[in-house]
């Protein structure tokens, strides 16, 4: 009688025992599940966005947004970078593990006329982002020309004016930056604007690519400013205008 009675509770016990078993494997399942959707949902939230390279003047940085989510404000970043046409990617040391969302390419694409790509991934809380991949870029078709510095001086019913085309940050071997002009055929666009009249109203008095320009028969008594910018005629681009010059003849 006794027997029958331990072997009942055995069985009621290994029911038991069964079915937490199996409801622990069940709830580790559904945890598992739970941890992998928020895990790639981390990581499609912090993925950076807009990966695209801005260029001035051959300064070319990579440059991008942080994910949609709340979690990218603590995110950091990763880049690589490549030639078009290889197959491995360089590590940008400076840009590994930054909170920045820029990140400085100018030494890594110095031939400017070869194509590049940029790529960036974010990590938050031990999650890593896929990569986010730039559009090709070609520092000499892509790159914005700045405008020329301006200086004028004043010579009895005329204005000297004095240019000097935007340079590069790349460097000639005895140091000095090299000019715009090393890599274009630029033009220069010279504007006066007379400021009895309204100051938008500006008029073009050359364009060439001489370095001094003679502007003549001017009033005394008035003040002129001039403002240039500079032209690549293979490209069809101009720059924004330079900062004003002005002078008052006297």
């Amino acid at each position: 009688m006794l027997f029958s009675h331990g072997a009942a509770l055995l069985s009621m016990r290994g029911i038991t025992f069964s079915s937490l078993c199996l409801l622990i494997h069940l709830l580790q399942d559904e945890i598992s599940s739970i941890l992998v959707l928020e895990s790639e949902d981390l990581q499609n939230s912090i993925k950076p966005q807009k990966v695209e390279f801005h260029s001035l003047n051959f300064n070319n940085t990579l440059h991008w947004q942080p994910g949609r989510a709340g979690e990218a404000k603590a995110a950091v970043y990763f880049v690589q970078y490549k030639v078009y046409g290889q197959s491995t990617w360089q590590n940008k040391e400076e840009c590994w593990g930054i909170q920045d969302h820029f990140c400085d390419l100018t030494d890594e694409t110095a031939d400017v006329q070869e194509p590049y790509y940029g790529r960036v991934r974010a990590a938050s809380g031990g999650v890593y982002s896929d990569w986010s991949l730039s559009c090709r870029f070609t520092p000499w078709r892509e790159t914005m020309i700045g405008p020329p510095t301006v200086n004028v001086v004043q010579s009895n019913k005329s204005i000297i004016v004095k240019l000097q085309a935007p340079r590069s940050p790349y460097r000639r071997k005895r140091g000095s930056t090299i000019p715009m002009t090393n890599y274009y055929d630029l033009l220069y666009q010279v504007f006066i604007i007379n400021n009895l009249l309204d100051e938008r109203h500006r008029v073009l008095v050359y364009e060439g690519n001489d370095k001094v320009v003679k502007i003549e028969d001017l009033r005394r008594g008035v003040s002129y400013c001039v403002v240039a910018k500079t032209y690549v005629p293979t490209l069809d681009r101009s720059s924004a205008y330079s900062s004003r010059q002005c002078t008052m003849l006297l």
